[in-house]
């Protein structure tokens, strides 16, 4: 038996009834639907280490370090999903996640990065444990029907939110409502993100592969265009990088490319050793990471087996501890190496789509990631308001979500609904869940229908209240998410 039979006979060809053509066709077309975390994750993780940066680096420095670690992050995930769990899912630090490590708990909450990464790499350990012993499955299979099919809408809403708000379509409005229309044709560079959203949305409806990183490519193509040609233009358009570029020249820029990331690495380590200083912040943190970590990668991976039809009738993933696993370890060795949480993409559904149905996609998934190392010098050169064509594009595509809640029922529309809303009103996916956590035994009661709830739906339901309660009395209204 030679080296391809033998991977096919290891990936199960014969039992999903496909080939080599048709995984590897769904593993690129996985990579290009995702590809565009390798921007967007260094620019929106860019933010938490500017506030302290390694000594003598400017962010377009930290944004390419950013980029290598977010690509070695996602190949060491996707090999265990490959070959462990044997799914057709990519992996990469996920999307509302990193939101969440940069702007909530470093840049909100004050939390130094990183101290904010040691914590990650300790809820990364400790998810590692869990997995092995089962436990995350079952807390996972006690989240309500309901909740499991609206996790992947609620989470669309919330990056669609965050990507309007980053364009300045969505604005600041403190005199009642929060927030309103803003006025971007005011702004040359949010004029440039609404127009390249215009063009990824009309490339992703005519059905071209890979509409995202196309549209964010000639977005930042314009905008380099007219930091270039209009006055003053590099004021309003230019990317992190611009000044290196004017000061060392475009080709002994591309040269003098920033793949060491042992800076990223000092950092954590200097992390671990600031557990001491303050114990009891430290677990804090972990404890806030774990509980937002726990759902939100439950939440993306249910979503992500919802939209490829993997669910089985009761809305659980047979097998989720293999999955879980390729999770859990990317997170622990992303912390280590300088990134947020690593979680299943939702964008794993284009290559399914495609007839992907075994690890050898995730493989080819993997083996693309590495490829992309190559092209990191261009990475810094993105203007960030190209890249958050990306979470809108996705929020979008994971509404679909909503199709799948019974809406007629009321147990569904108010959980369900719950679920949905709250996670991008409250800019959290973690909240958004425990709504619709606790509301489902609350409505099942209320339609006579409690001996549907069971007993450990009713525990769930009381350790979220126990928790909620906890973090606003400990710290006079300390909001956790």
């Amino acid at each position: 038996m030679g080296v391809g039979d033998s991977l096919a006979a290891y990936f199960d060809f014969d039992e999903y009834g496909t080939d080599y053509r048709t995984e590897t066709v769904a593993g690129a077309t996985t990579f290009l639907a995702m590809a565009y975390i390798i921007v967007v994750n260094p620019a929106i993780l860019s933010e938490a280490i500017m506030t302290d940066p390694p000594a003598g680096m400017n962010q377009g420095e930290v944004i390419q370090m950013l980029a290598v670690v977010t690509i070695l992050a996602s190949v060491a995930a996707i090999l265990v999903m490959a070959f462990y769990a044997k799914r057709p899912f990519g992996l990469a630090p996920g999307m509302g996640l990193n939101a969440f490590f940069a702007f909530t708990v470093v840049i909100g909450l004050g939390v130094p990065w990183q101290v904010a990464l040691a914590a990650v790499f300790v809820e990364g350990l400790i998810f590692i444990a869990l997995t092995a012993i089962g436990a995350r499955r079952y807390v996972i299979e006690l989240f309500p029907e309901p909740v499991k099919f609206a996790v992947g809408a609620g989470i669309g809403i919330f990056l669609l939110f965050l990507g309007l708000q980053e364009m300045n379509v969505v604005a600041a409005y403190p005199d009642g409502t929060l927030v309103e229309l803003g006025n971007f044709l005011l702004e040359p560079a949010a004029l440039v993100a609404v127009a390249g959203l215009g063009l990824t949305l009309f490339l992703y409806a005519r059905g071209i592969k890979g509409s995202i990183i196309v549209g964010i490519l000639t977005t930042a193509a314009a905008g380099w265009v007219a930091a270039l040609m209009l006055p003053n233009g590099e004021e309003q358009f230019a990317p992190p990088a611009y000044a290196d570029v004017q000061e060392q020249g475009f080709v002994p820029y591309l040269l003098d490319v920033q793949y060491n990331f042992l800076p990223l690495v000092e950092g954590f380590v200097s992390g671990l050793g600031q557990i001491t200083e303050d114990p009891l912040v430290f677990l804090l943190v972990v404890f806030t990471f774990f509980v937002v970590d726990f759902f939100d990668t439950a939440g993306t991976l249910i979503g992500v087996s919802g939209v490829a039809g993997f669910l089985d009738d009761d809305g659980n993933l047979p097998d989720i501890d293999k999955p879980l696993m390729a999770d859990a370890v990317g997170t622990t060795v992303g912390a280590v190496i300088g990134t947020s949480t690593v979680t299943t993409f939702i964008e794993s559904s284009t290559g399914v789509e495609e007839g992907g149905r075994t690890g050898f996609t995730a493989l080819v998934v993997g083996l693309l990631f590495l490829a992309s190392l190559a092209v990191v010098p261009l990475v810094s050169l993105m203007p960030l308001y190209a890249t958050y064509i990306a979470l809108v594009v996705v929020g979008i595509i994971m509404l679909q979500g909503v199709a799948d809640i019974d809406w007629e029922d009321p147990v569904w529309a108010i959980s369900g609904g719950l679920t949905i809303t709250v996670m991008p009103l409250t800019a959290s996916i973690a909240d958004g869940l425990a709504a619709g956590i606790l509301s489902y035994p609350l409505i099942k009661t209320a339609v006579g229908e409690r001996r549907d709830v069971t007993l450990g739906q009713w525990i769930l339901a009381l350790a979220l209240v126990a928790y909620y309660v906890f973090f606003f009395l400990a710290d006079g209204g300390f909001v956790a998410f």
